[in-house]
């Protein structure tokens, strides 16, 4: 084992054994936040950053509705009862048990995922075999350990098996950053599963000039035929949190709910360059800036 892999494993064990309590959550928020951000979190400086570290570690961090809305099978639920089940990509099993996992027949063509974790998935598009070992592990992880996000702490864990959705191979994420019911600004996730990059909209879709975490992407991107709806559906679906990302897919035609994000990058998504994140923080914020003023 190398001393990276080691390193990283030390790292892990001493995180996963913090005290699980309000005390040890906020304690490793913080390592990871400074690790980010390189400074403290500050709650008066009204940021991006500051501001999902203050609500996750609130009241707002136990929102039943937060944990609902976090299992991707529980989800469709909300989704149905906001918007209409044309929204929801249609599921072909929840799978609730490893044994089940490993006597269910999966179609050729299938997305398969964990519901109680977040970023995993398995695409199948022709067949390929799959990774029962890497299933068999999903299987032991409390999502809550990795990163202390409050709402993955009592999701019980299952998979979820669905269709995948649209022909093309390249229908992007688009992913809506929502403040009290209104998507302020979209993130679009370009090549996920190869070259990753991102780039950054305003609701009028101005081209932003800043980036988190991934680079910015080099490719040109015109407003979807649907993106007025796809607005109308990121802001209902938005309208019972104060913050919430919703993540949705098109073909311009159909729109689907990929999932409902509480804490984007579990609040530690620093920007490229730094200075955007005073840019996207305004226009997230925008009539609070507006006030300030």
């Amino acid at each position: 084992m190398s001393l990276k892999k080691i390193l990283k494993w030390l790292h892990y064990q001493t995180m996963k054994n913090f005290p699980k309590n309000n005390l040890g959550d906020k304690l490793f928020s913080i390592i990871h936040f400074i690790k980010a951000y390189k400074r403290l979190p500050n709650s008066n400086q009204k940021l991006l950053s500051n501001y999902l570290f203050e609500i996750k570690h609130s009241t707002e961090g136990y929102n039943p509705l937060r944990a609902y809305v976090s299992d991707k099978a529980f989800v469709k639920d909300y989704v149905r009862a906001k918007v209409g089940e044309d929204f929801n990509v249609p599921t072909i099993a929840v799978l609730n048990s490893f044994s089940d996992c490993c006597s269910f027949e999966y179609p050729d063509r299938c997305c398969i995922k964990p519901t109680h974790l977040s970023g995993i998935v398995i695409l199948r598009k022709h067949g390929e075999t799959i990774d029962f070992d890497a299933m068999q592990k999903w299987f032991q992880i409390n999502y809550y350990e990795i990163g202390r996000e409050k709402n993955y702490r009592y999701l019980q864990p299952k998979v979820i098996v669905e269709p995948l959705i649209f022909d093309s191979t390249n229908n992007e994420d688009y992913k809506f950053f929502c403040y009290k019911g209104k998507a302020k600004f979209i993130q679009i996730d370009v090549d996920r599963f190869a070259d990753w990059t991102r780039l950054y909209f305003d609701r009028e879709w101005n081209e932003q000039d800043f980036s988190i975490i991934k680079p910015k992407s080099k490719k040109q991107f015109s407003k979807p035929a649907n993106f007025t709806k796809m607005l109308q559906v990121a802001d209902k679906l938005s309208s019972e949190f104060e913050f919430v990302r919703v993540d949705l897919y098109t073909d311009e035609n159909d729109i689907f709910v990929g999932e409902i994000t509480n804490w984007p990058e579990n609040g530690n998504g620093y920007f490229v360059p730094k200075s955007g994140e005073v840019v996207a923080s305004k226009i997230l914020f925008s009539e609070e800036y507006e006030m300030s003023e």
